[in-house]
């Protein structure tokens, strides 16, 4: 068996590999780094996205995020977080944390997620994305979240499961420490 890569197909975000036996997607930019922005507004409400998502053939209710490098190939996880969190919601932190990366599907894609904290929100637009993202932004009161996104469920939305892991964030650090 042999564990050279070979890439199988390369298109402008992704690219289909085989090492040995196994097949694999990666991340053409940023060595796969994506951000995941936790973000509360000043009047306590959690900020969801609401978009259809091509490959599920289905709405999804996100947490805003986005590729790092996609754009600027010298951005950081902070830098992508603070602009995605404009485009998609409106809202401009005042402070980021980057709190934990780690690898949305091991076993197929070498795609890695920064979950970041996003403080001290400020109002400076609409949101809803760039160019055809059509974004639908969703500022929900925190004590509410998990019904609220029960209740999507019921409606036929897909949801991110690191919903739930960034709901437990907006209060704690990775380590289980109180957030500050």
């Amino acid at each position: 068996m042999t564990n050279l890569k070979q890439t199988l197909y390369e298109g402008q975000w992704l690219r289909l590999v085989r090492i040995g036996h196994w097949e694999s997607c990666e991340r053409t930019h940023a060595q796969g780094m994506a951000v995941i922005v936790i973000a509360v507004t000043p009047a306590d409400e959690v900020l969801f996205v609401e978009q259809f998502r091509i490959p599920l053939g289905a709405r999804t209710i996100e947490m805003p995020a986005g590729l790092v490098g996609d754009d600027h190939a010298e951005d950081t996880l902070v830098d992508a977080a603070r602009r995605e969190l404009v485009e998609e919601t409106g809202w401009s932190p005042g402070r980021v944390e980057v709190l934990l990366t780690g690898p949305t599907s091991s076993g197929m894609s070498n795609e890695r997620i920064a979950f970041v904290r996003a403080r001290d929100l400020v109002r400076v637009g609409d949101g809803g994305g760039v160019d055809d993202e059509n974004i639908v932004v969703h500022a929900v009161p925190r004590a509410q979240a998990p019904a609220w996104l029960m209740r999507k469920r019921a409606e036929g939305y897909e949801l991110d499961l690191k919903l739930w892991a960034g709901l437990w964030m907006i209060d704690h650090n990775p380590d289980g420490s109180p957030a500050d």
